[in-house]
């Protein structure tokens, strides 16, 4: 192993961060700049993170990106003010308690304090704990002033009740921000919110696809010891699959992502065990991006121009569909579909365009297009996990138990071989 996949490794077991979902090379760029910034060779700046846990909190505010907005995913945010106004209907003495994690520069758990606040809730009736691993990002929040990247969309009808202006920046009022508990908290510590009482409403959208399998589980047992018996948590719209468990359901909510926990869980599958592994490592599927919402429906695609040589093609083919990848994490959808299209066009049907194209449906509200995909991925590759587990999240959320049962066991047939130890 290198001394940089020994960074990478030891970034994944503090923080949860699985390489392949953001690649090497923003691990390396982060850390040859801390290495010039002490001096140091790449295995003496191993030795300093392994010995300076402040060093490593460096090394962590440089591979965290923000990427967020206000009312992002906005049925999630109004799903979650209409059930807390009915919560607090019938007990007007409530305390609705609610968890932003990771909430980065803010916008999420601020985009919830507006809603509650406009539901018509008193700031007495709920309280609202904002936690990230990143410090500069909660210095920004904590600020609460933010420019245009902040606001996306059309409906900003919000900005004009709950912001002032200066110039380009927009100031978010006094009366929202003091709603607002921001502390630094790492999900993977031990004592993680140990303290804590139990929270109505957890929001932790956009981040689980950023671990691997193993970390995932451990971070939904996490959300699941913080989240009271009758509550909700939301993720986000990639992320459904990662929820399917036996103690967890879908509540219902449409084009929320919103899950609670079941009052009888489900029987545990059995997991399927083969003599030996029958997929090798070599094509275990790496986390895809988050996916923003669509505003506008997909243009035609053109066709793709012939390239060359065959190792040209090769290469450019690979990175057309990095490119997919990368537009669809930066909401630029219309662009992510035509180059998955491109790509396929070139090279033929693939199971990882397949399954981003799956995404991109998912992000549209389009889950019958979504299911197509989904499908073409997993008969592409059967062993594609997170189409499986996608999937299934989508027969469930249209009532398909049976059909939802049967991919989850095929996923978790996927996993159990995968798991296991190669000769």
């Amino acid at each position: 192993m290198t001394t940089l996949n020994r960074i990478a490794s030891l970034l994944r077991h503090s923080m949860g961060l699985d390489v392949a979902s953001v690649g090497m090379m923003l691990i390396e760029r982060a850390v040859s700049e801390r290495m010039t910034t002490l001096g140091l060779s790449q295995d003496a700046y191993l030795l300093a993170l392994q010995s300076a846990p402040a060093e490593l909190q460096e090394l962590i505010e440089l591979v965290i990106v923000p990427e967020t907005w206000f009312f992002r995913d906005r049925e999630a945010i109004l799903s979650l003010a209409r059930m807390a106004r009915e919560q607090i209907t019938a007990q007007p003495e409530r305390c609705v308690r609610v968890l932003s994690l990771p909430c980065s520069t803010g916008e999420e758990p601020y985009s919830v304090a507006m809603a509650l606040l406009d539901a018509g809730i008193p700031p007495a009736n709920f309280h609202i704990d904002a936690i990230d691993i990143c410090h500069r990002s909660l210095a920004t929040a904590e600020r609460g002033v933010y420019g245009r990247n902040s606001f996306r969309g059309k409906l900003l009808e919000y900005r004009d009740r709950h912001f002032s202006t200066d110039k380009d920046e927009s100031i978010l009022s006094e009366l929202v921000r003091k709603q607002v508990h921001f502390r630094h908290g790492n999900m993977f510590a031990p004592d993680f919110l140990s303290n804590e009482k139990p929270y109505d409403f957890v929001l932790c959208r956009n981040v689980l696809i950023y671990f691997d399998r193993e970390m995932q589980q451990q971070a939904v047992q996490v959300l699941d010891r913080l989240l009271h018996t009758q509550g909700t948590i939301f993720v986000g719209p990639a992320e459904a699959g990662v929820m399917l468990r036996p103690n967890l359901a879908s509540a219902g909510i449409p084009l929320a992502f919103a899950f609670q926990k079941r009052s009888t869980p489900l029987p545990a599958v059995t997991p399927f065990r083969a003599s030996k592994p029958a997929v090798p490592a070599s094509v275990k599927m790496q986390a895809l991006p988050p996916i923003p919402p669509l505003r506008k429906p997909f243009a035609p695609v053109a066709p793709a121009a012939p390239l060359a040589a065959p190792v040209a093609q090769a290469a450019s083919s690979e990175a057309i569909l990095a490119r997919a990848m990368q537009c669809a994490n930066q909401g630029e959808l219309l662009d992510a579909a035509r180059l998955c299209k491109e790509y396929m066009q070139q090279n033929g049907p693939n199971a990882a365009a397949y399954y981003l194209m799956g995404l991109i449906s998912d992000a549209r509200h389009d889950t019958g297009e979504a299911m197509q995909h989904y499908r073409k991925a997993i008969y592409l590759q059967p062993n594609h996990y997170e189409a499986l587990t996608h999937l299934a999240a989508l027969l469930a959320a249209q009532g398909d138990a049976a059909g939802a049962r049967l991919m989850q066991q095929r996923a978790q047939r996927v996993a159990a071989i995968q798991e296991q130890p190669h000769a």
